[in-house]
């Protein structure tokens, strides 16, 4: 009653632009699945996505969508309401930018990426495709998301130095008893984190590493002007300014080295930051990167978790690359 007769006005913080582009990737992303899962009954199983883009200088989400296909204005809203698990996504968050604020790592450390006992009972950690690359750097480990590299990260800074870190980003519905070594530094969380949660992470890093909590809107007023409700958002420092700038110019390595992850992501004119995260058995996808302008975070998968069957290019890479792509032309 009292939002239908008290005239209010909700100052949103979308930007028309930016939202019609994150729209817009999304329409098109039926398309980029190269195959539609089946139920039981051989019916095809519609896919999902999340996109959000943050102005990571305010902390306010310009653009996003909750899911794919038609919306219900009591529909779900993946952006803010599913959890699932990011993946490799997380490393640039609990091994690089807690390595570095605490001193484990530089960008230059060396790891040896053969396969290692991590003496965790029916824990064997590999890397994907067995694609053991033996002694490398932190930087080359990033570029082409080793896992072994990672974990000894995490094991030498400790889980709990790698949760505090989370925490300190966002994320905060964690499992002290469940979220061990494997889940940390892998992205394997009890819980996982929502779209909008690893968007303000990964907005940390853009920020100089000042956390600034995502908003939806400035203020509310009544019919008389007079302020009924203003938003309030938390913000504290996560870790250094240093630290910040070494974790971008890491995370630049996906998007420019010859063999990374995330070179679809490429914007021309533009430095651009970005990181792939796949869950087990594939069944979340996710781009998590910035500009200088904006961050953004695409997760693509199954509401009923299913294994993601991709021919090339990750569904998740393409929708951040076609929104962000169109949300900076035109900018310097």
């Amino acid at each position: 009653n009292y939002l239908e007769t008290k005239g209010l006005s909700i100052y949103s913080t979308e930007v028309p632009a930016i939202q019609t582009a994150a729209q817009e990737s999304m329409n098109n992303a039926k398309r980029i699945n190269s195959r539609e899962n089946t139920d039981e009954n051989g019916n095809p199983v519609q896919s999902q996505a999340a996109i959000v883009i943050i102005d990571h200088k305010t902390g306010y989400v310009v653009g996003c969508v909750g899911g794919l296909g038609e919306k219900t204005s009591r529909g779900l809203n993946r952006v803010t309401q599913a959890r699932r698990r990011p993946g490799s996504t997380i490393k640039p968050l609990t091994s690089v930018a807690a390595g570095l604020e605490e001193k484990i790592i530089t960008a230059a450390t060396l790891y040896n990426d053969n396969i290692t006992d991590f003496y965790v009972p029916g824990w064997s950690p590999q890397n994907l495709n067995n694609n053991n690359r033996g002694i490398i750097s932190v930087r080359q480990a990033i570029e082409t998301s080793q896992n072994i590299p990672f974990i000894k990260v995490v094991k030498e800074l400790t889980t709990e130095k790698g949760v505090e870190y989370l925490e300190k980003m966002g994320i905060t519905k964690l499992d002290p008893k469940q979220d061990l070594l494997a889940s940390v530094s892998l992205g394997g969380l009890t819980n996982g984190a929502s779209p909008l949660e690893m968007a303000a992470a990964y907005a940390t890093i853009a920020n100089d590493g000042i956390y600034i909590e995502p908003t939806f809107y400035t203020k509310v007023l009544d019919s008389d002007n007079q302020v009924v409700l203003e938003s309030k958002q938390e913000t504290h420092r996560a870790f250094s300014e240093t630290t910040a700038y070494i974790t971008k110019s890491i995370l630049t390595g996906p998007v420019t080295g010859a063999s990374g992850t995330a070179k679809k992501c490429a914007i021309k004119g533009m430095d651009v930051a970005a990181k792939t995260g796949t869950s087990n058995e594939d069944k979340d996808r996710w781009l998590c990167g910035f500009t200088n302008y904006y961050t953004s975070a695409v997760w693509y998968g199954y509401d009923k978790e299913e294994t993601v069957v991709v021919n090339g290019i990750s569904p998740a890479t393409l929708i951040w690359s076609a929104a962000m792509s169109k949300v900076h032309e035109g900018l310097e």
